[in-house]
């Protein structure tokens, strides 16, 4: 009996997806088999964790598995749980929509280009709609938990753009995908060939993966893989090769992890933790209320998908599971929250974390490398956000520098501590738009011709991140565009003579520019950073840069005032014939274009762009005569 049949239409970013799956990931189709048993399996997962307040919810029925079973006349594949199960609208909410957030992201990213894609749709995640990589049809019939047998589902479709959802009779508990396999995709209805796959990528699933016998007209089953979760078996006993399986079905991810960390403690606490650095970032790593966080168990039995509470949000790329023998079963994530353990175990995971990426960039520095393109920024707000790991997240920066001709972030601050000059006691950086801009920014200059080396920092955090940070390995930072340089022996005693002369034999110039620029600075004086730029723009040690007013205005937040110091180059031409201008009118508009000059070096902009340009046009045709 059916009734109420509809036909829907799939969302637009559904359609974008199926199209792009079947024609970007034919190399790697097979994952279709791995994707959909960890549904099953997480279906089962669902369902023992609900059964632990509603026990009714397993009756009949209480051992939870999967089925593979194929007709190779018919070239059909089927994927049976008795697991959790979906109702009506679930069906058409969860195979009709995407509703991860990042979903815009993702589709701005793709390019077109076949194999780049298929990298792009691995990292977003691709579940259940890989089985259209090699179905022509497919169907999925379903029934929830606990619901009455008349309230089953059948949810059909082609990919064509349409779904079709019906209620229909449904003994069995759980969920049934049925593949009409095309004709390339024949040899998934092989026995011996699904079977291979299945152990390949379902080995460690914690449910028995059951087929028919072969070679025999029964209807007996057997299990094909372990059917133990992974995370308890003995490290010495699992195969690299696994570790990377099982991460790829947690993480939903056919790019393998950089690298890995497995332990059981024992003692007061005792607990399991299988944590893996994944090797690319996903769509919505920036956006902070994502979900995240590790598969939390309890003696074995799944609670939750995504328990943030074990982690800290800087380390929220970190994917893995943790099986804990102490926790209620009936945790919350408002007791999780609450929990002394659960703060105790979250302090050791970090650290665990932490220690997991100072051995990848020790060991395997290329791996750190692609690692730090991808999640850099975000351990960097660790600096701010963790005090108590400050130390042990600090080696593990990678900086651009002016020692390096590439743009690249390779410097380690153990580097450069390493090549300081002699009597140098400052870790010099500039905070800029872009490393390029960093690199050429005039406020190097006098640090270049002695040189010093300076790092670069272009991130959006960067200068949040700096606030935080006070000293490495007994040196302090000091930002080339804030107060004085604090050059100390670096700067000569012939060097500290000469600038007390300029500053001496400049002071009415340097009282004239100062009438003229007002309130646009607090004061006027003679530099010591320049040496080939006419002036520049000095913040006061706690004023907050040009980076952060932009991020503050990007917010819709309004910056405090500042006025910083305008310091000057008085050997510059412009400079000297700006001392020997004696109309005031004509002096009033060459200042004005020193600072404003100087404004667009230190945030990329000026208050008035049309007024800079037409006093930068009125002195160029002075110039032409």
């Amino acid at each position: 009996m059916t009734e109420n049949v509809q036909t829907h239409g799939f969302q637009a970013e559904v359609r974008e997806l199926l199209r792009l799956m079947i024609h970007s990931l034919y190399s790697h189709r097979e994952i279709f088999l791995r994707e959909l048993i960890s549904n099953a399996s997480d279906a089962n997962d669902k369902l023992r964790f609900s059964a632990l307040a509603q026990p009714e919810l397993l009756a009949g029925e209480p051992d939870l598995k999967i089925w593979a079973d194929y007709d190779a006349d018919k070239k059909t594949l089927t994927i049976r749980d008795n697991g959790i199960g979906m109702t009506r609208e679930e069906a058409i909410a969860h195979l009709g929509t995407i509703a991860k957030s990042g979903t815009a992201d993702f589709f701005k990213k793709l390019t077109g280009d076949q194999q780049k894609d298929s990298q792009l749709i691995g990292q977003f995640g691709v579940g259940f709609y890989s089985a259209f990589i090699v179905a022509d049809e497919v169907e999925v019939h379903t029934r929830k938990a606990g619901e009455p047998v008349s309230s089953g589902v059948r949810w059909a479709s082609k990919a064509d753009g349409e779904f079709t959802v019906e209620t229909v009779e449904r003994a069995e508990r759980g969920t049934s995908i049925v593949l009409h396999l095309k004709d390339e995709a024949k040899e998934f209805a092989d026995g011996w060939r699904l079977r291979s796959l299945v152990r390949r990528y379902s080995d460690h699933i914690a449910f028995p993966v059951l087929m028919r016998k072969e070679g025999e007209a029964t209807l007996d089953w057997e299990p094909v893989n372990q059917a133990q979760a992974l995370w308890t078996r003995a490290r010495s006993d699992i195969k690299d090769e696994e570790y990377r399986e099982f991460y790829q079905h947690i993480a939903h991810d056919f790019a393998e992890p950089l690298a890995w960390s497995h332990n059981k403690v024992e003692g007061k606490r005792e607990y399991t933790s299988l944590l893996y650095i994944p090797a690319r970032a996903p769509f919505d790593l920036y956006q902070r209320d994502a979900s995240r966080g590790l598969k939390l168990y309890v003696r074995r039995v799944f609670i939750m998908d995504d328990a943030e509470q074990f982690l800290p949000m800087y380390l929220r790329f970190i994917r893995g599971v943790l099986d804990s023998n102490d926790l209620p079963l009936n945790v919350s994530r408002e007791l999780l929250q609450q929990d002394s353990e659960v703060e105790a175990m979250r302090s050791a995971l970090t650290k665990r974390a932490l220690d997991l990426l100072a051995r990848l960039a020790k060991d395997e520095p290329e791996k750190y490398a692609a690692f730090w393109k991808e999640f850099g920024p975000v351990l960097k707000e660790g600096l701010g956000e963790d005090p108590s790991n400050r130390d042990k997240i600090l080696p593990l920066l990678r900086l651009a520098s002016t020692h390096e001709e590439s743009d690249e972030p390779k410097v380690t601050l153990a580097d450069y501590v390493a090549r300081m000059k002699e009597g140098q006691e400052r870790i010099y950086y500039i905070i800029a738009d872009s490393i390029p801009a960093a690199r050429g920014s005039p406020y190097l200059e006098q640090l270049r011709s002695k040189g010093v080396e300076v790092l670069l920092l272009a991130d959006r955090v960067d200068e949040w991140m700096m606030g935080h940070v006070r000293e490495f390995e007994g040196k302090r930072f000091k930002d080339v565009a804030r107060g004085d340089l604090e050059l100390g022996s670096l700067e000569g005693e012939a060097d500290k003579a000469a600038a007390t002369e300029a500053a001496k034999e400049n002071e009415k110039l340097l009282k004239r520019i100062r009438d003229a620029l007002g309130d646009r600075v607090s004061e006027v004086k003679v530099s010591t950073r320049l040496t080939d730029t006419p002036a520049c723009l000095v913040l006061a040690e706690h004023d907050l840069g040009a980076q952060m007013r932009k991020i503050l205005a990007a917010t819709g937040q309004s910056a405090p005032e500042s006025k910083p110091v305008l310091e000057v180059n008085v050997g510059h031409p412009l400079l000297q014939r700006l001392e020997s201008t004696t109309d005031e009118d004509d002096f009033a508009e060459l200042a004005l274009l020193v600072h404003d000059q100087a404004k667009l070096a230190e945030s990329g902009s000026v208050a008035n762009p049309g007024e800079f340009v037409r006093r930068l046009n009125r002195l160029l045709g002075q110039l032409m005569g």
